[in-house]
């Protein structure tokens, strides 16, 4: 260790009086990286009309977090290694060069590579922001600055969809982008003024063979769900192709963390009970979370004619109940001490609400809608912290750091795989059901353009609303099913007493 310093003179009482400033800064840099994973849904139909590659349309939001996710465990160890400040300043920088490459992005192809440069920068931006905390905040301070950071990443989710809406009707797609420059300029310079931390640089082995396999296998992963039966045919030497780098990715991977000093993902972990389940019911509850956030605001946009402002807002019921489910589940948890039932509930409502949202029609009133997203974001906030809890109430103590971001790994991963999985399925459905007939008929305006959609002959218009909602069946169909195995691991959870104490 490296000691950067024990300083007690005036400036360090300085940083002391900047906390609440420091504070504000990190909250709006986390906002910022949360907001981006919600942010284009409601902007989708109008950023494919202007570029273009309705095939290509769930990795705008794909590529974004698919980046994020890959970057979280090397995000850390640079933290520790070369200072947190430092490298928070780095990740704010390619956050913000994304995002502005990605307001200027002319077809799909460039914004898709844009938006993974974006999700390198975001991956870091909350990772980096969450462990600043502790350089800045006694242990005895610091649960309720971490719940205050847990209600600004629930607050992004609720808004990115409205704020995406809004934007785009006021101004431009391009400006859901844009936004986050003034806003990401204000974090960095108050950052770069005022995060003083006193620690000790940690020098570590950077496992950089392990993230090469990780990204190569999810990368693979990613290709092959939203590739496979439409752009390729499965049986294609493509597929094949990409088959087999998923399979070396895993079983590369896997060797590197047996033998790595300083493992992404320590293998002891997967002997753990607890840690296993909660990995694999929180991928799928990624699945159903960004699943329904993406897909969602497009159906009511499309075939409910709503504005993109109106979508975001309709999308209330979901983020409300996915916080207020969230907030009321953690106080009857600290009541009672116990949690098993929680996800077996959780994952009950949401496939029972994805099975109803498979059922929805061109006539389907907003209000039976409303009901069944209320549903969807209650179950969802019955599982997803509480996942965490179980894990961090089970494993040691020394290894609660990497079994947390183990557990919030899985559910990143479930969200990259699940909307292109999503993505995939429904365009290829989509345009299945639309025919050679309709194309030719319409004039090539077989696109997601809620404009161009509503300006076709009736008769037209109404067979592709007739292909648009079909498509959307399978999508949730798939979702629910999905959700069911969820629900079924659920069961296996073990209840752990809650600990008392915070060390031993």
């Amino acid at each position: 260790m490296q000691p950067v310093s024990n300083d007690t003179s005036p400036a360090a009482t300085d940083a002391q009086t900047s906390i609440p400033l420091l504070l504000a800064a990190l909250m709006l840099v986390m906002f910022l990286a949360a907001l981006d994973q919600t942010i284009v849904s409601t902007a989708l139909p109008t950023i494919v009309s202007d570029l273009g590659g309705l095939r290509w349309l769930s990795w705008v939001v794909t590529a974004y977090l698919l980046a994020s996710t890959v970057v979280v465990p090397l995000y850390g160890k640079f933290g520790d290694q070369f200072g947190r400040k430092r490298v928070l300043q780095v990740a704010i920088v390619l956050f913000l060069l994304g995002s502005a490459l990605c307001g200027a992005a002319q077809d799909m192809a460039q914004l898709i590579v844009f938006r993974t440069l974006q999700g390198l920068g975001g991956g870091g931006l909350m990772v980096v922001a969450m462990a600043a905390i502790g350089d800045v905040i006694p242990p005895a301070e610091r649960g309720r600055y971490q719940g205050l950071f847990g209600g600004v990443f629930g607050l992004a989710t609720v808004v990115g969809p409205l704020i995406g809406g809004f934007l785009v009707e006021q101004l431009s797609w391009h400006w859901i982008f844009y936004i986050n420059l003034p806003l990401g300029l204000l974090a960095l310079l108050v950052i770069g003024s005022v995060f003083r931390p006193h620690v000790a640089l940690v020098r570590h082995t950077v496992d950089y063979i392990g993230a090469f396999f990780l990204t190569v296998a999810l990368a693979a992963l990613v290709l092959i769900t939203s590739l496979g039966g439409s752009l390729l045919a499965w049986q294609s030497l493509d597929m094949l192709c990409l088959s087999l780098f998923a399979l070396i990715g895993l079983v590369g991977f896997v060797l590197e963390q047996r033998r790595a000093a300083e493992p992404i993902m320590p293998l002891h972990l997967f002997r753990h009970r607890t840690f296993v389940l909660a990995g694999l019911i929180g991928f799928i509850v990624g699945v159903s979370l960004f699943g329904a956030v993406t897909f969602l605001p497009l159906y009511m946009q499309v075939v409910k004619d709503a504005t993109p402002t109106s979508a975001g807002l309709q999308m209330l019921p979901l983020m409300g109940g996915l916080l207020v489910v969230s907030a009321i589940t953690g106080r009857l948890i600290s009541r009672w001490g116990r949690y098993r039932v929680f996800p077996i509930l959780g994952t009950l409502l949401q496939a029972i609400a994805l099975g109803l949202l498979s059922r929805l029609e061109l006539d389907t009133p907003m209000a039976l809608m409303n009901l069944y997203m209320g549903l969807l974001g209650a179950g969802l906030g019955m599982v997803m912290q509480v996942l965490i809890l179980a894990v961090q109430n089970s494993v040691e103590l020394r290894h609660m750091g990497v079994a947390t971001s183990g557990a919030t790994l899985f559910r990143s991963i479930g969200g990259a795989i699940g909307v292109s999985l999503f993505g995939a399925l429904f365009s290829h459905a989509l345009l299945g059901g639309l025919g050679s007939d309709f194309a030719a008929s319409a004039g090539g305006a077989a696109s997601l353009s809620p404009t161009a959609v509503h300006a076709l002959p009736a008769a037209l218009q109404h067979s592709y609303l007739q292909a648009f909602s079909g498509a959307m069946h399978g999508v949730f169909l798939l979702a629910a099913a999905i959700t069911s195995v969820a629900f079924a691991l659920s069961w296996l959870l073990r209840e752990v007493p809650l600990r008392k104490a915070t060390q031993g």
